[in-house]
């Protein structure tokens, strides 16, 4: 019997699946899902990715079942369980999502599309996001992502089934060995769970979105908390935007705050492909800088007392620090804290982003690779076209954080310092530091950590050093060739930044003329500028 094998990778749904409705219409299927252990030794994969995957898969599996089938659970390389499925039973087509991922699933379906072709296997990649293989122009993308986000949902016909004559489901999943970081509070996987967090956000908790997502206390809940979701495809990006331009439409005239912040929600789910695009069309972004007129800016530099400081929570700064603590403890941190974490170390600590990047990856539950290099970049500076951006974590505690209740909750030992002494502990007298049964110090026991820099001047050093790396004529020759490549092609007012991931802040500049706006099907870009630079 002729069948097609459907290839779930990051899109673990049925639901507007157009691999899965793909192959169904042409005939049997085989849903299958494969564990790559060399995908999981990559220095960007974590435990708490994998449970999550295996939690999704799971009911992805029940799912199946429900209708009749399985999803078929193999592991070892991707060429390797085909070629084993083929010789068993072969099958016409192999049918899977298109990923922009990481550099060994590139790779990886290189290697799969020359076993394809040499098996005489059809090998059929439909989009799943608005993004775009082989982009010749950003000047066709807009019109392309409204289109790809207006249509209609991918709709799965009588799924007939092909057994495979072993059966092996999520069961068989078992972590790889040295596989690490599995927070204790991260968010579980699923789409019930992914749905139930959409419909809380846009029901309720968007009411909160603008002037909520800033701060590390009220972002939790003010976000809409379903990039984890999409980046491991539990929802698709398209029902999202449908879904949210639905419940626009909804509201009452007199809903101005909640209207306000699904508007601000829509341009997020615009920038979150519009960086995936860049790793898309680009991706040696992930491993080398974007503009190669800053190679070897921060590269010798390296150090590994900043490193440890920065990843052990212990570089004294106690905004930071907390954050990074939460960090361990979720899995999850709002956009504002994950920009101020790569700031100061890019510039106060000096650090290179391409391992810094690689212990973000692990710590973020909704590591999407297209958005993460993107942004480690821009913030990091090495895209050459971007206005530096360097968060003072002391102001950055002052401005959200100002009672110490974020920092006193992930850092017990600051619940007992004074308030005068919340954003700078290291000033503490030491007749203070002894009536609150603190120290201060360098050493490993020292309850808060004297800072790892001093934050002033290394900022200021760090700067000018950026700074005059953009000055030279060589580098400044170089800008014109990135912005035809990845800029947003967006004319007119607008805030100019860009965004770390779903759940950004909310840019400033004409908030109030894209509040007003009640138009639930205008181009996301036209309510909120996207320029790049």
């Amino acid at each position: 019997m002729t069948y097609r094998v459907v290839w779930f990778k990051r899109d673990l749904r049925l639901h507007d699946h157009a691999a899965l409705a793909h192959a169904a219409t042409r005939g049997p299927v085989l849903c299958l899902y494969i564990v790559e252990p060399d995908l999981w030794a990559q220095p960007d994969a974590a435990l708490q990715h994998f449970e999550f995957v295996r939690e999704s898969l799971t009911e992805l599996h029940q799912d199946l079942q429900a209708l009749g089938g399985s999803l078929q659970v193999r592991v070892g390389p991707a060429v390797q369980v085909l070629a084993a499925l083929h010789a068993q039973a072969p099958f016409a087509e192999l049918v899977a999502h298109q990923e922009t991922g990481n550099a060994f699933t590139y790779e990886r379906d290189l290697q799969v599309g020359a076993w394809c072709r040499s098996a005489g296997v059809g090998w059929t990649e439909l989009p799943q996001f608005g993004v775009v293989r082989r982009l010749k122009s950003r000047n066709t993308w807009q019109a392309r992502w409204e289109a790809h986000m207006a249509a209609p949902h991918a709709v799965l016909p009588r799924l007939h089934f092909f057994h495979a004559s072993e059966n092996f489901g999520p069961e068989v999943m078992t972590p790889p060995p040295g596989l690490q970081h599995n927070p204790p509070d991260r968010q579980r996987g699923g789409r019930r769970l992914g749905l139930e967090t959409l419909h809380s956000f846009l029901d309720a908790r968007a009411l909160s979105y603008r002037g909520g997502i800033s701060s590390p206390l009220t972002s939790p809940t003010a976000c809409s908390r379903i990039s984890a979701y999409l980046a491991w495809g539990c929802i698709s990006l398209r029902e999202v935007v449908q879904s949210t331009r639905a419940a626009l439409d909804a509201l009452p005239p007199q809903a101005g705050r909640h209207r306000a912040g699904l508007v601000g929600f829509i341009s997020r789910l615009y920038w979150h492909c519009h960086f995936i695009q860049k790793l898309e069309s680009e991706p040696e972004i992930e491993w080398r800088n974007m503009h190669r007129g800053y190679d070897g800016l921060r590269e010798d530099g390296w150090s590994d007392a900043h490193f440890a400081a920065l990843t052990s929570a212990r570089t004294g700064w106690p905004m930071v620090d907390a954050c990074v603590v939460m960090l361990y403890e979720t899995g999850w941190l709002n956009f504002r804290m994950r920009a101020m974490l790569v700031s100061v170390a890019a510039y106060p600590l000096w650090l290179d982003w391409r391992p810094v990047g690689h212990w973000l990856a692990t710590q973020f539950l909704d590591y999407e690779p297209g958005i993460h290099w993107s942004q480690l970049q821009m913030q990091s500076g090495t895209t050459g076209i971007n206005t530096t951006r360097v968060y003072n974590p002391i102001k950055q505690a002052q401005d959200h954080d100002p009672k110490g209740i974020f920092v006193r909750r992930w850092l017990p030992h600051m619940r007992r310092v004074p308030d005068t002494w919340l954003f700078e502990p290291w000033l503490m007298p030491p007749e203070v530091q002894r009536h609150c049964g603190l120290t201060v110090g360098s050493g490993p026991d020292a309850d808060i950590p004297l800072p790892v820099v001093d934050l002033a001047e290394a900022t200021r050093n760090s700067k000018a050093a950026l700074h005059a790396r953009r000055a030279e004529p060589g580098v400044k020759a170089g800008k014109k060739a990135i912005v035809e490549k990845h800029a947003s092609r967006k004319h007119g007012s607008g805030a100019q930044r860009d965004v770390f991931t779903r759940d950004s802040d909310t840019p400033k500049t004409n908030r109030r003329k894209s509040a007003k706006s009640s138009s639930a099907n205008t181009p996301a870009s036209a309510q909120l500028g996207f320029d790049f630079f």
